[in-house]
């Protein structure tokens, strides 16, 4: 009741909105195309080996026969889109899943020559990958590819976590298979850990912070366990005793993971992510503008946000009939724009004010300047008059409020997705 109060009422705040709701129309693509300069893009490989419980991802069991006609799907919505794109600058380009890793050898390579040939990819690639599948092979392969930026989800390093997890290996084999990813030059190798692990102590995650940082891994991705409540995870820990650690808690781990790491010299990249000192960051989700390639792929625009539907035969059927997959779309005022824009500059932890003018014509502290002056006060940001810095307190204390909407927007929009394909609409 509480969240649901707070949610309503920051929402009215930043967007103007009683509601928010998505509906089943595509939008005028060639207008939304025509209005931006340069965008990102991402591709979505929704297929994983097995299901891991406690994951939101769209994604299903892996089958080679349906991975092709997936890569031939995707190379047909690159089709569509390239007309529209046009030889506008590509500058950011990511790869997510399910498990990309997957379609190493069924369709991966294929589709990136492909997305070279018909897009103006002016940046490196950054990709998600499983630790069972980097072996030398592999990470030759990965390489040649042009992937430069490579995340691997380890997500624990202690064995009886593995186990609670349903990780299919054991921390002496990952070990040995980060080793090796970070020996091959890519520009960025950045590992996923969860902290706050049922039963996991204070001790056990200084260990995996410690072993990470020995390792020579570029960037970590420390972050809570999230319960999804359409997950398996979720829907067991609903009916159980389990008692979630409190958030307090949660910041105590993360404290611990910063002292880590600023003393290993990694700055802080985002609400979760540290990098090495001198080493570029690798990152998927703060790219302002961006197209979204395959199943679930989200587009978001200057005034519009849409999805493709969740449902891979579905998204497979839709091209092969000569139809764009675009199950739900949302246009976006300038308000919610702006919303989007500061929630996600809040994840980076730092940004410029000039950057909210060359986007929106308007001074940053017209719009949001009355909230800088009490955070600043609590010690959550410093304001320096140009550029807005996040203090370590004010991240994980603002993003824990950013979370009260994007778990409940998550549970409402990809569980709705994930159980109808094609929904008339979703009321967030």
């Amino acid at each position: 009741m509480f969240k649901r109060l707070v949610r309503s009422n920051l929402r009215r705040v930043f967007t103007k909105e009683k509601n928010i709701t998505l509906k089943r129309e595509i939008p005028s693509l060639d207008k939304c195309y025509q209005e931006i300069n340069e965008l990102g893009i991402y591709l979505h490989i929704p297929f994983c080996e097995q299901i891991c419980h406690y994951c939101p991802y769209n994604k299903e069991i892996y089958k080679s026969d349906v991975a092709r006609r997936y890569t031939k799907a995707v190379k047909t919505e690159i089709d569509r889109y390239s007309g529209l794109i046009r030889n506008k600058p590509v500058t950011s380009f990511y790869i997510g899943g399910g498990t990309p890793t997957t379609m190493l050898y069924s369709g991966l390579a294929e589709i990136l020559e492909h997305a070279h040939k018909r897009f103006n990819i002016q940046c490196d690639i950054h990709m998600e990958s499983h630790p069972n599948h980097l072996n030398s092979d592999n990470l030759n392969a990965i390489v040649s590819m042009g992937i430069r930026h490579l995340s691997i989800g380890v997500e624990a390093l202690q064995d009886r976590h593995l186990k609670t997890l349903n990780r299919p290996y054991t921390v002496e084999g990952v070990k040995r298979t980060i080793e090796r990813a970070v020996n091959k030059n890519f520009a960025c190798v950045n590992v996923d850990i969860i902290f706050s692990l049922p039963g996991q102590t204070y001790h056990e995650i200084e260990q995996a912070g410690n072993a990470l940082v020995e390792m020579g891994v570029d960037q970590i991705a420390a972050y809570p366990l999230f319960i999804f409540r359409y997950t398996q995870l979720g829907k067991t820990l609903k009916n159980s005793k389990y008692k979630f650690s409190s958030i307090l808690k949660r910041r105590k781990f993360l404290r611990i993971l910063e002292d880590i790491f600023y003393s290993a010299e990694y700055r802080r990249t985002s609400v979760w992510a540290f990098t090495r000192s001198g080493v570029p960051k690798y990152c998927s989700v703060t790219v302002p503008l961006y197209l979204g390639l395959g199943g679930s792929g989200g587009s978001y625009l200057k005034d519009v946000f849409y999805l493709n539907t969740f449902r891979v035969a579905e998204y497979i059927k839709a091209l092969e009939g000569g139809r764009m997959p675009i199950a739900l779309s949302l246009d976006l005022s300038e308000a919610m724009q702006m919303a989007g824009w500061f929630y996600w500059r809040i994840y980076e932890t730092r940004f410029m004010k000039e950057d909210f003018k060359a986007r929106f014509g308007r001074e940053f502290n017209e719009i949001y300047g009355r909230f800088v002056k009490p955070l600043s006060l609590l010690g959550f940001l410093k304001d320096t008059g140009d550029e807005i810095v996040l203090s370590d307190k004010g991240t994980y204390w603002l993003h824990a409020l950013e979370d009260i909407f994007s778990i409940s927007y998550i549970n409402t929009l990809w569980g709705d997705l994930k159980q109808e394909p094609w929904p008339e609409e979703v009321v967030m």
